[in-house]
């Protein structure tokens, strides 16, 4: 076990991992200590899985074959021969040699909701070009009534020839009896058509909106791409989903995400309508994926002093609201993302800073109030500064003790990297942005800037709590993805030979405690769960073989998941 991994998982546990003294969590979060469980039976568990390797990220027991679970918790770590001792008449005996199993997986940043919407929704992922983008459309406008809108999701122009912003043309020509509005991948641009901006009355006259943008031709016309708070312009126009399509869009996301290997998602930002669809789906015992979930804080700061967070006192709830999702910026591909100095691709810009420094320290301090947690979207090294300097204007140990997170951390000048740890700030980051990104970044950014760049080592050296996510379906909901990611810093490829910037890598352990218990000290629940041992919830990942560093971590196979002790996805027979 790494220095490093020791020194997180103690700043994690304290005396649960160490047997020192910790001074746990602020009496205001009202987090639990871990409930006392017996390690010998008393009556048979309900549950009992055998395999290979169970990889507990217990310090104290790093290494076991077999789990006993009985209702929600796990009674038993040990040996597969000890473990017949919990067995009785009525036992569920899973044995699967040469399997893995680890905490359940949890991705730390996700957009649950808006995965059911992506696989309902228009997809134009993958496409080489905006006419192959536009044939999609076209394809899908023969099935619609005349007027409806089409939406959807994934198109790159990094990845086209030229790399530049499209124009609407393509999409009049492929629907111009219906409002087209795509989402970049990133989902900080929209790609709209003529038919659309007349909805929305779009034109030459009309402004930019604070903290968005309008691209325009020569003649100052709206070109259809419109970046970050100008997407709403269309977007306002767009039908709101009934209640039911919601729901039908959580639960497909679930399974999306279940057969994944996930347990949990932390979900950021959605609205109240969402929310309540949430709650519902978890009342009814009907929500299989673990969702902690931050409200999309937009218009909503100044009504959260009447509101109360949710607190999960057993660690055992299917949905919880906790925080509050800011955005301080935009995204690196659209040149949203708020740079300290010029994009070295478009020096006439440094992007967008979504919220000043102000306006974010007025709204720190309102989530604080309000006892929520914070989690500020923030990409660029300017914006991540303000965040910054927003966090430490509330008082010593204020951000900290509610657990205040940056979302993505991906550009942070190297004298701010050390702030992570001193204000006690969580460090959201997504390893596959880096492999996605690492083609045309550098041209973005200038090699002097790639120093604080998707630092995931020395944030977590400088003793910063990483919490690993993937931003789905901006990329892949697969953790394996991120895991491979973080050990290699290479493409599927396997490219650059030796990884990106290699000094970033982490090794296994530590790139799976950001998948496991990072997020549970994210959500409260480090007492609870993110690690196989007695008195934790049962929410486990089995997979097919034991993990590598390497590129076999892609395509090991999602066996088996339980999350509070029931088997959400069973292994296949053999």
């Amino acid at each position: 076990m790494s220095n490093v991994l020791r020194a997180t998982l103690l700043s994690l546990f304290g005396s649960l991992a160490f047997g020192g003294a910790s001074p746990g969590p602020p009496a205001t979060t009202a987090t639990p200590s871990m409930p006392s469980m017996p390690s010998t039976p008393s009556m048979p568990a309900d549950l009992v899985i055998s395999a290979g390797v169970v990889r507990t990220m217990d310090p104290a027991k790093p290494r076991a074959e077999a789990v006993a679970v009985r209702g929600e918790r796990i009674v038993f770590v040990g040996s597969a021969a000890d473990t017949k001792a919990f067995v009785g008449p009525g036992t569920r005996v899973v044995e699967l040699p040469g399997r893995a199993v680890v905490p359940g997986l949890v991705d730390g940043h996700g957009h649950l909701y808006g995965l059911g919407v992506a696989l309902e929704t228009l997809s134009v992922r993958g496409t080489k070009s905006a006419e192959e983008a536009a044939a999609v459309v076209a394809e899908a406008a023969k099935a619609r009534p005349r007027g409806e809108w089409i939406t959807g999701r994934g198109w790159d122009q990094n990845r086209w020839p030229g790399a530049a912003f499209p124009t609407h043309a393509p999409l009049d020509a492929a629907a111009p009896e219906h409002p087209v509005a795509l989402r970049r991948i990133d989902g900080h641009a929209l790609w709209a058509n003529a038919a659309a901006m007349r909805a929305a009355g779009v034109g030459k006259d009309t402004q930019d909106p604070p903290g968005g943008r309008i691209l325009r031709d020569a003649a100052g016309e709206p070109t259809g791409v419109f970046v970050d708070n100008a997407m709403g312009l269309v977007e306002a126009q767009i039908p709101a989903d009934p209640p039911a399509v919601r729901e039908r869009r959580i639960l497909r996301a679930a399974e999306e995400a279940l057969s994944s290997g996930l347990t949990g998602v932390h979900e950021m930002g959605i609205d109240d309508e969402t929310v309540a669809v949430y709650r519902a789906l978890a009342a009814a015992g009907r929500l299989p994926i673990r969702v902690h979930a931050y409200l999309a804080g937009e218009g909503r700061l100044e009504g959260l002093g009447g509101r109360a967070p949710d607190v999960d006192a057993t660690g055992t709830a299917m949905f919880v609201l906790r925080g509050v999702k800011l955005y301080a910026d935009g995204a690196l591909g659209s040149r949203g993302a708020a740079l300290l100095e010029p994009y070295a691709d478009e020096p006439s810009t440094k992007g967008l800073l979504l919220m000043d420094r102000e306006a974010l320290a007025r709204a720190a301090r309102l989530v604080a109030d309000a006892g929520f947690q914070l989690a500020v979207h923030a990409i660029g090294d300017r914006a991540n500064r303000a965040v910054l300097d927003a966090l430490e204007a509330l008082g010593p140990g204020r951000a900290a003790a509610l657990r205040f997170r940056v979302e993505h951390a991906q550009i942070v000048s190297p004298a701010d990297l050390p702030r992570f740890s001193a204000l006690g700030v969580i460090a959201s980051m997504q390893p596959t942005h880096a492999t996605s990104d690492m083609p045309w970044a550098p041209a973005r950014l200038g090699a002097h800037r790639l120093k604080g760049a998707y630092a995931w080592r020395s944030l977590l050296s400088s003793g910063a709590r990483v919490v690993f996510g993937s931003d789905f379906p901006v990329e892949e909901a697969s953790p394996l993805l991120g895991l491979h990611a973080a050990v290699t810093r290479q493409d599927l490829a396997g490219q650059p030979p030796g990884g990106w910037m290699p000094a970033e890598r982490l090794d296994l352990d530590e790139a799976l405690l950001a998948f496991t218990a990072a997020p549970a000290y994210a959500a409260f629940a480090e007492g609870q769960r993110g690690r196989i041992a007695p008195g934790y919830v049962a929410d486990l990942t089995v997979l097919g073989r034991d993990l590598s560093p390497d590129r076999s971590l892609v395509d090991t196979p999602i066996d088996m998941v339980v999350v509070g002790g029931r088997v959400a996805r069973a292994p296949a027979p053999p």
